[in-house]
């Protein structure tokens, strides 16, 4: 099942076991669960401290990693290869004893929550955004025996996806009745099942010293400016609802310089670590509401939170980042994550053998129709403009697939449902003023970014797009705020671009404090 390779990797990693485990797997005379068996089996050979013995869970195929004589324990009623074998080896290792490594506070709160919780979690194999909702709930399932969790891969359990409706992943369930949807961080889990912990966390920021540096942002834009103001020596800060932003949500990175290819958390973890090396204060799971100018030059920057806490710092750095630009027509608020989703390869598979829909004609979207043609029935690409925009030798392929079809000067109308799930999709011809129907499950909307800087309107000069207005160093119209990345007026939207970008806003951050402070509050220069 495993190669010899991966096996060998994987025996380095169960050297770190401190407690006995058991695989206990519930199986079936299918296809899968062999598959599974054998998986299981190739994993207990690795290491004298797993054994295996037989469940009687009735959704087949499945297995728990359990610690031995306790109740701690994690379930998949998966076959975890793909993006989610990095969360079957956590959960050996963190059943097995090895700790699991978040904030010793947050640990305590998980420890404390009172009550059962019974997660399921609905997630897929190509999906990049599961692992870490799946990896957040084992994590807590191990720190708390109370709580308990399940990740199910939609593809293997197609007809319990179909009976609750899912149509995107991840999708959690707690207690029988859904819960959420999307990637979830432990800290965002917590505050939903702790009411008190927002407020808590609020009052504990009301304490904060003020920054000589604030990183608004914690994507390819973000870090770089917080490695790079943390390198001066200067106290830095990090605000950031996610770490990674953007970056997140991409598949696959063939273009960053050096790296022949890699993947969006991948890259986005490796940066939380870089940044983390330095010290950086991190302000986590907490959304920036407004920002306060400076009440006079040489005073502080204030960032504003929806809990009600407020930031300041000597200087600013706003790399807040895009998120996916939606249509705006009737119905596409209603039937989001009902059949409307903007990610293909976390929710492609949900539609196996289904009609599907991709809004936009751009690489994104002619990918991602390519993509789906080899999941789906039928998926019919629909474009605004009177020609594709995508590279031609995308068009080439997508228009020789015998189950793709096109219609450009399309202008999406509205997405029609039953009020549970979408069922079709209207488009106009703009060419002719004909009305059309097309029947699908699920439409994948593809169409751009939009900045998020809405909470920055009257604050801060924007462009008539909504991007942050910026020279070439950095500098916003205010005195001491600095921007970068997706969300400013950067032309070419790229990863190494908004790295170069946040490293030159923190250095000119720097040479601000430098050519502004006091000689008595001046950082010191430093040449790395």
């Amino acid at each position: 099942m495993l190669d010899q390779d991966l096996k060998t990797q994987l025996a380095a990693y169960l050297e770190k076991l401190q407690q006995p485990i058991e695989l206990v797997a519930s199986l079936d005379d299918s296809d899968a669960a062999r598959e599974l068996d054998a998986l299981l089996a190739d994993i207990a050979a690795l290491s004298p401290m797993i054994s295996r013995a037989a469940g009687n869970d009735p959704r087949t195929p499945s297995f728990l990693i359990r610690r031995t004589g306790s109740d701690v324990q994690v379930g998949f009623a998966a076959i975890p290869l793909g993006h989610e074998f990095t969360s079957l080896v956590l959960a050996l290792l963190q059943v097995g004893g090895h700790p699991v490594k978040i904030d010793a506070a947050l640990a305590a709160q998980v420890r404390a929550l009172p009550g059962d919780y019974a997660f399921e979690t609905y997630m897929s194999l190509h999906c990049q955004s599961c692992p870490d909702t799946i990896q957040a709930l084992n994590a807590m399932s191990v720190l708390n025996p109370r709580i308990k969790h399940v990740a199910i891969d939609g593809a293997l359990f197609q007809a319990e996806v179909e009976a609750r409706e899912i149509l995107s992943v991840p999708t959690i369930y707690l207690n029988g009745q859904p819960f959420d949807a999307g990637r979830m961080s432990i800290e965002q889990i917590v505050a939903r099942l702790d009411t008190g912990a927002a407020a808590r966390a609020a009052a504990a920021l009301h304490d904060v010293a003020p920054y000589d540096v604030l990183v608004v942002g914690g994507g390819p834009a973000g870090a770089p400016a917080a490695i790079y103001a943390a390198r001066k020596g200067i106290r830095t800060g990090l605000l950031a609802e996610r770490f990674g932003g953007q970056v997140l949500d991409t598949m696959a990175i063939e273009n960053f310089p050096s790296v022949e290819y890699t993947e969006g958390p991948k890259l986005a973890a490796a940066l939380e670590a870089h940044v983390r090396s330095y010290g950086v204060e991190l302000v986590t799971s907490q959304r920036a509401k407004a920002l306060q100018p400076a009440a006079a030059e040489g005073g502080m920057v204030g960032i504003e939170l929806d809990s009600g806490a407020t930031l300041r710092a000597k200087t600013v750095v706003l790399a807040p980042g895009a998120r996916w630009r939606q249509t705006g027509v009737p119905g596409e608020a209603e039937y989001r994550n009902k059949g409307v989703t903007y990610c293909p390869h976390c929710d492609g598979p949900l539609f196996k053998g289904k009609r599907v829909a991709v809004i936009g004609g751009g690489n994104s979207g002619v990918e991602a129709a390519i993509d789906l043609a080899g999941i789906v029935e039928h998926v019919t690409l629909l474009e605004f403009d009177g020609r594709l925009r995508a590279d031609e030798v995308l068009q080439r392929k997508l228009y020789s697939l015998p189950n793709a079809s096109v219609h450009v000067n399309a202008q999406t109308t509205e997405f029609v449902g039953d009020g549970s799930k979408l069922q079709a999709l209207r488009y106009t011809d703009r060419g002719t003023g004909a009305s059309h129907q097309v029947e699908v499950a699920g439409v994948f909307v593809q169409i751009g970014l939009l900045p998020n800087s809405e909470w920055l309107q009257g604050a801060v000069q924007l462009s008539p797009r909504g991007e942050i207005v910026i020279d070439d160093r950095g500098h916003t119209d205010l005195h001491g705020v600095f921007a970068a990345g997706d969300a400013t007026t950067e032309p070419y939207k790229q990863i190494v671009v908004a790295m170069g970008a946040g490293s030159t806003a923190a250095l000119s951050a720097f040479d601000f404090l430098i050519r502004h402070s006091t000689p008595a509050d001046a950082p010191a220069a430093n040449a790395a």
